[in-house]
Parts: C-alpha cells; structure tokens; sequence
C-alpha cells in the first residue's frame, strides 16, 4: 500500500479561510493519506487568556499540568474536531485520534536531562495494525499531537515527531511518503528571502547549516525528524508551503525534499 503522510501546523490551523482551503486542496490529494496536526498557535493563545503562559526551549513547549490540560483541549478537542467536520463536509470520511485512542501511540513521559519538559512525551510504539484496519476501511486518520503512556497518563507530542513516527512504523510495510507543510516554502538560505529555496538538502548540508545559524529554532526537529524517518525506510520527505503540496506529488520543483544521499547542489 502507498500512503502519504501530511503534517500541518499553526500557521494553516489558525487562520479559518487558509485551513478551508487547504482541507479542499487535501481532499484532493491522491491515494491513502493520515493528516497530523499540532496547533501550537491556538493553544498559546488559549493559554495565555487563561493565564496559562507559553515556555519554549529550542522550539519545544515546556508542558506542566496546566498546560497540557490546555494542549489537550485545543489539540483533542477544538482543532481536531473542526478539521474531522470540514473534511467530512468534503466527502472524506475521517476520524480524529489522539495516540491514547485505540491505543495508536505508546509514549513515555520524557525523562529529565538538562532540561525538565514536563508531561512531553517520547514515542515508543504505534499500533500499525489499526492504521491499516482504518486505511482498508476507508477512513482517513487525522492525528493530533497528544499521545499516552498507556497508564493513565496523556503527553504532549511533538506533531512532527508523530508524523515521522507513523511514517516509519509504517515503512516497515508499505512505501510512505511523508510531507511537513508550514509557512515557510521550504528550508531557505535567508528566512525573510521566499526565493532563496534550498530545494534539496542532506545531513552534511544540515549539519552545516545549523552551524552557521542558518537554522535554527522549530526547523531544528522538523529535519531532524525528516533525517530519522529516511534512515528507517521512508521513501520520500518534503517540506513546504501548504499551497504547494500537490505540486510536491506532481514532481514540479517546490519546496525542499530531505535526501540522505551527499549532493553538490548548495
């Protein structure tokens, strides 16, 4: 079976029209797919009406209590619930999952290093049977970024970590491609610059890269997730606008793919 994989972020989720548009564009895209979600613009802004203050390291949120009983409700509850509506408006029958349902995602509470992150959860199993169950049944997954240590306990999860968690648990089986939309049109040499495209990069270019400084930040995970996922069988990962995305599954020159391979291209 193919399956393509496609993570969206706060940057399609937060603005109603751009999320419509890209659900029509979704609904579109061909073959079995999984949509995963985070949405960690909303939950900020969740929070902090609450007073429930946002705390970052390295583009990853600090959870304690409060926080994850924010996350849980807007990542679980408002923003997957939407999308499984809209989508179903499209004729696409979906179903919104957290890792605890059906116990599709097994995680451990992220143990403290350098850094305590709270109730973060570090993946450690997905159940590819119900995947596939859902898959052969027509239904479309859509994933959000709450997972469970199978003990009670839900953890926040990074949505690109579980979108590249499901991507290679499924590779095992099947050719998976795996796309990472965000608001950028893929790894750029100058993040203000939209034209200056690194359309394709390798660990060697990364590694570079992140020692200039060039990236930085919430990229850091993403094509550290992408670079994982590749080592463990996926076929394909891209990153890019999430207007673009068809354009990826058609070969025309968008975004930027992720290759293990060394090549002389930057």
């Amino acid at each position: 079976m193919k399956i393509s994989i496609i993570k969206i972020g706060g940057n399609v989720i937060d603005f109603p029209e751009k999320l419509d548009e890209f659900l029509k564009l979704f609904s579109k895209f061909p073959g079995h797919k999984i949509l995963v979600h985070g949405g960690g613009i909303m939950a900020s802004r969740f929070g902090e009406s609450l007073g429930v203050m946002p705390e970052m390291v390295d583009g990853r949120r600090i959870t304690d209590k409060d926080t994850l009983d924010v996350v849980t409700m807007v990542y679980a509850g408002l923003i997957n619930k939407q999308i499984v509506a809209k989508l179903q408006a499209l004729k696409v029958n979906s179903i919104g999952m957290t890792g605890a349902d059906g116990n599709l995602i097994r995680s451990i509470k992220r143990p403290v290093k350098d850094i305590d992150y709270g109730f973060v959860g570090d993946i450690k199993e997905v159940n590819t049977k119900l995947i596939d169950h859902l898959l052969k049944g027509d239904l479309l997954p859509v994933v959000n970024a709450i997972t469970h240590d199978q003990k009670g306990q839900l953890l926040n999860t990074n949505a690109d970590s579980i979108a590249s968690a499901l991507a290679t648990s499924l590779a095992a089986d099947h050719q998976v491609n795996l796309y990472f939309c965000f608001n950028k049109s893929g790894v750029l040499i100058d993040e203000k610059n939209e034209n200056s495209i690194i359309p394709l990069i390798n660990e060697d270019i990364y590694q570079e890269l992140k020692k200039e400084n060039v990236i930085h930040s919430g990229m850091i995970p993403k094509l550290d997730n992408a670079f994982e996922a590749l080592m463990k069988g996926v076929n394909h990962v891209w990153i890019g606008k999430a207007e673009n995305l068809l354009l990826a599954t058609k070969g025309k020159l968008s975004g930027t793919t992720i290759e293990r391979h060394r090549y002389d291209l930057y």
